[in-house]
């Protein structure tokens, strides 16, 4: 890989994308209709647009980095932040093209409106109180987008991921400095939230087989996440912050799994679950964060 490709590979955070491809997998078997044909577009298209987040998230934040996090790309030197935006732009496009292939005009104006609350997150919302309120909306627009209009019987899945995601997002307010314990206790309370919305129910097609699925990748979600959040409760340091921000962050992989199974995607969410270990190994060379 050539240093310029890294740097943009830095930028974007792309072995994270890793956690979000699960989002509209949900949405659609949620939504009584797995991914088939020209969908599989729909998960790339959310990748697109994390990525675009990615980006824009260092174009607004370019500044507190120089100080706070000097390695990052722009601060560095390896991208400019006329690049970055550029970045952002390409790929919030591409996301919105993707978006109209797969799923058609339901999904091109989902991913419009996906793609707005990405972009008022990164310039206005990011740092203030509003800023986890405004990154689970993203998410939960994230699990609609794959639902292919049909929002209710997705709106369960999509409300496990935005609550699983304002805790993250919250704690992730300290990994600098620390946090609170308030904070990371109102974390691991969203993630219990979660769990119980992701195995809740009688299960999909598959009947028995759909509910063992989707209680055992629920578990394995509870247990990572929970145990990194209760460390953090317990000891709110910047280090403890980091740990539970980023088992936060992989953890959406298992509750992602557990949603698509308990509809009945049961091989799909063995295959969701099985790209853990990589984006956690991909993680070790290029930080989610």
């Amino acid at each position: 890989m050539t240093a310029r490709l890294r740097s943009y590979v830095d930028l974007v955070r792309a072995p994270a994308a890793l956690t979000v491809v699960g989002d509209t997998v949900a949405g659609a078997a949620a939504a009584g209709m797995p991914l088939r044909g020209r969908q599989w577009a729909l998960p790339l298209s959310s990748v697109a647009l994390y990525w675009a987040g990615m980006a824009l998230n260092d174009w607004a934040d370019r500044k507190l980095d120089a100080v706070e996090r000097p390695e990052r790309p722009i601060p560095s030197g390896r991208v400019t932040p006329g690049a970055a935006l550029v970045t952002g732009g390409a790929l919030t496009a591409a996301g919105l093209g993707l978006a109209g292939f797969g799923g058609g005009q339901r999904a091109a104006r989902t991913a419009a409106v996906l793609a707005a609350a990405v972009w008022t997150y990164d310039t206005r919302l990011k740092g203030t109180a509003l800023g986890p309120v405004g990154m689970s909306v993203c998410r939960a627009l994230d699990v609609l987008l794959g639902a292919g209009g049909r929002w209710r019987p997705a709106a369960p899945a999509a409300c496990a991921l935005a609550v699983h995601t304002l805790g993250v997002t919250a704690l992730s307010g300290g990994e600098v400095h620390g946090g609170s314990v308030t904070t990371a206790g109102a974390a691991l309370a969203g993630t219990t939230a979660a769990t119980g919305i992701a195995v809740a129910g009688r299960g999909g097609a598959n009947g028995g087989a759909s509910r063992i699925a989707a209680l055992g990748f629920g578990a394995g979600y509870a247990f990572t996440v929970g145990a990194a959040q209760l460390g953090a409760a317990r000891r709110p340091t910047a280090a403890s912050v980091r740990t539970a921000t980023a088992a936060g962050i992989h953890g959406m992989v298992p509750l992602q799994a557990s949603l698509a199974a308990r509809n009945g995607a049961v091989r799909t969410a063995a295959v969701l679950a099985a790209a853990l270990p990589l984006a956690r190994k991909l993680a070790r060379k290029v930080s989610p964060t």
